[in-house]
């Protein structure tokens, strides 16, 4: 009997072994490829070797950290729905007897516990280090820095709790609800997370149908258009006399008078690039110009008619049955049932479309006005961007597995303190949800087909140049061929 104990003990303690050193490896991949990302868009002007360069570099490592949290959210649905699967198909198979229950459950619960670390904690801590110069009247350096990103950080969540403190006793002024506001662990942090996740979930359905309908654009500049009723050989000899035209004026100008210098030499890497973008239209083959544009096209409204095919369906669910509500339908287990109707390549759509959210949700995020200055640019990016850069995909990336599951996109169960949020048992806050997504990504796709359209008539009519678009952008002066500025 003690033997057996003795044997179970053992078989228990290798199973978490092994479950520590794979997420550890899991993270250490993503460490990497998140440092080499922001070092890609760091501003090189502030590697000094001085107190700051420290500084700099602390925030740097939590930068990165946070970053590979936010890519470990991202991947952790699309793991765990092939991973169901995979076990379904290989159930007895020893080379997979490491994927398991077990590990999934951890590999959530620690998701959600370093989000809430790197929120609440790392990067508030990242910024006011790198912002804090310590106290008047203390010795200058590292130590005093730290004590004032300390003493602000206290300051910052004891306000912060006493926000939470005040609503939750207005919203639930019950003696149970009460009784819990004094519970931190139990209550306040897991309160508070739902509430920003309830935020990234309404920043998500902000970015996310703008984004559905930026992909196009996005895609169009990455890729080679069909040359339709188009002279690429005349738009080169435009494009080239505007390239001239602006080199002379900015070689006559007097290198005193340093904002025309600076506006000139703006206008010529505009040119040069529309230049880049038309000799490398000269140089695509036929079957590059003709079949993946198309195709690409194709494929993206393909996806995004399916995500609010999806989503409309889910609303039908959500009328008729209870069960599809994403909290309080207990799932059936890792590996002991599909998660889709098609098995396997229902699974493989699944993850698709959770992808090409993510990347929808992020682009249509840098695409609105607001955040418009906010993109990180190749080595000229300083650290307090990059800190808040590393907050919103943290927020946006934390709140796609709930985006997904409440859309209906998928129907694997949350876990870990995922699936806690109060929130998402409110039958009226789940189904506006999925009516909001659904009309705001049929109305920005309808829009944005039907200005290509208007654009492409008011072409061929001859009226293009008269910029008769509702765009700001599509309004702004142009320097002609002779270097003089257009305007309507």
């Amino acid at each position: 009997m003690e033997a057996d104990e003795v044997t179970i003990r053992e078989q228990n303690f290798h199973s978490q072994v092994r479950e520590y050193t794979i997420c550890f490896l899991l993270f250490a991949v993503l460490y990497i490829v998140s440092y080499f990302i922001i070092t890609r868009y760091k501003r090189k002007a502030d590697e000094q070797e001085d107190e700051d360069a420290i500084v700099n570099r602390i925030s740097l490592f939590l930068s990165t950290f946070t970053l590979a949290v936010s890519a470990g959210a991202v991947l952790l649905l699309p793991f765990s729905i092939i991973s169901n699967e995979i076990l379904l198909s290989f159930p007895q198979n020893y080379y997979i007897q490491w994927l398991n229950g077990s590990l999934i459950h951890g590999l959530w619960n620690l998701a959600s516990l370093f989000s809430n670390l790197c929120l609440f904690v790392l990067m508030p801590f990242a910024f006011f280090f790198l912002e804090s110069e310590g106290f008047a009247g203390l010795k200058k350096g590292i130590r005093a820095r730290i004590l004032e990103t300390l003493v602000m950080l206290i300051l910052l969540a004891l306000l912060i709790l006493g926000i939470v403190w005040v609503a939750s006793a207005l919203i639930d002024n019950d003696a149970a609800s009460m009784e819990s506001l004094y519970d931190l662990w139990e209550f306040y942090l897991p309160y508070l997370y739902s509430c920003i996740s309830l935020m990234g979930c309404l920043l998500l359905l902000l970015c996310t149908p703008v984004g559905l309908s930026r992909m196009f654009t996005v895609m169009g500049q990455l890729l080679v258009k069909p040359t339709i009723l188009e002279d690429l050989d005349e738009q080169m000899y435009i494009i080239t006399l505007e390239e001239e035209a602006i080199q002379r004026k900015l070689n006559g100008v007097s290198s005193t008078v340093e904002y025309q210098t600076v506006e000139l030499e703006r206008e010529l890497e505009k040119v040069r690039s529309k230049k880049t973008n038309l000799e490398r239209r000269k140089k695509a083959s036929a079957w590059e110009r003709n079949l993946v544009y198309p195709a690409v096209m194709i494929l993206l409204l393909t996806e995004t008619s399916f995500s609010v095919l999806l989503v409309a369906l889910n609303i039908l669910y959500l009328l008729v049955d209870e069960t599809a509500m994403p909290k309080g339908s207990g799932g059936p287990g890792i590996g002991n049932a599909s998660l889709s109707t098609f098995g396997f390549v229902g699974a493989a759509l699944e993850i698709i479309l959770i992808f090409y959210l993510m990347v929808s949700s992020v682009v249509g995020f840098y695409s609105l006005r607001f955040f418009e200055n906010f993109t990180p640019r190749k080595d000229d990016t300083t650290m307090t961007k990059i800190i808040g850069n590393c907050v919103s995909i943290l927020v946006l990336s934390s709140a796609l597995p709930v985006m997904s599951r409440t859309l209906g996109i998928t129907r694997f169960d949350l876990l870990g303190d995922f699936g806690r949020f109060n929130w998402l048992g409110n039958f009226y806050i789940v189904l506006s949800y999925n009516l909001l997504f659904a009309i705001m990504t049929t109305l920005c796709l309808v829009r944005k087909f039907t200005s290509a359209v208007r654009e492409e008539l008011l072409k061929a009519l001859g009226l293009g140049k008269l910029h008769l678009s509702n765009n700001p952008r599509d309004s702004e002066t142009k320097p002609s061929a002779n270097g003089h500025q257009k305007t309507l």
